[in-house]
């Protein structure tokens, strides 16, 4: 006569295969965190070496276009951080959640 596993052995066997299957998803979710990070901290490195290199113009020698210029890039990098900050709370908050 063959040998059939009990019921509660495919149990806890599929509880085992779900529980590999989240280890690797909260795995690959922390790897990509970590990549995101890195890519965030290389650039922000790249543009303090620009700025570095460069130095700035005193705004009464700048040209209109440049001052225009460069209130825009002000604007889009304060809204580029409100973003990552809201995104980390999101996460924070939404990382909560799932562990209940």
């Amino acid at each position: 006569m063959a040998f059939t596993p009990s019921k509660d052995q495919k149990r806890r066997e599929r509880e085992q295969k779900k529980l590999e299957k989240r280890m690797a998803r909260e795995e690959a979710r922390a790897e990509k965190l970590a990549a995101k990070q890195a890519a965030e901290d290389a650039a922000y490195e790249e543009a303090e070496e620009e700025a570095a290199e460069e130095p700035e113009k005193d705004v009464s020698e700048m040209t209109e276009a440049e001052l225009q210029a460069k209130l825009e890039a002000d604007f889009e990098a304060e809204l580029a951080a409100e973003a990552a900050e809201a995104a980390e709370l999101a996460k924070a908050e939404g990382g909560e959640d799932s562990d209940r």
